[in-house]
């Protein structure tokens, strides 16, 4: 059972970080993932958010799911001395 929860907590941040990736492409091609009315076309109605703040919000979905990923990563090899010397954290006295 601890397993499955592990593996639902480090799911949700890799769906966020793939989420993110499509945002980014899509806005990379002019379409736009808010926009209600959008049929595979590229965007000639209004959109409800600009293609750079689709970008922004893409971006920052993809650097909180690999950042939280990479930092459950380093926790594990850190408690199981895994790591190099420059990750290693120094003991406070």
């Amino acid at each position: 059972m601890a397993r499955l929860v592990a593996f639902i907590i480090l799911l949700i941040p890799g769906l966020m970080a793939a989420g993110g990736i499509k945002i980014m492409r899509d806005s990379l091609f002019g379409l736009s993932v808010f926009s209600p009315d959008q049929k595979e076309e590229l965007i000639s109605a209004t959109p409800f958010l600009p293609i750079w703040l689709q970008f922004i919000i893409g971006l920052v979905m993809f650097l909180v799911g690999l950042g939280f990923f990479a930092g459950f990563l380093l926790r594990r090899d850190r408690r199981k001395g895994r790591v190099q010397e420059r990750f290693v954290q120094k003991k406070r006295p």
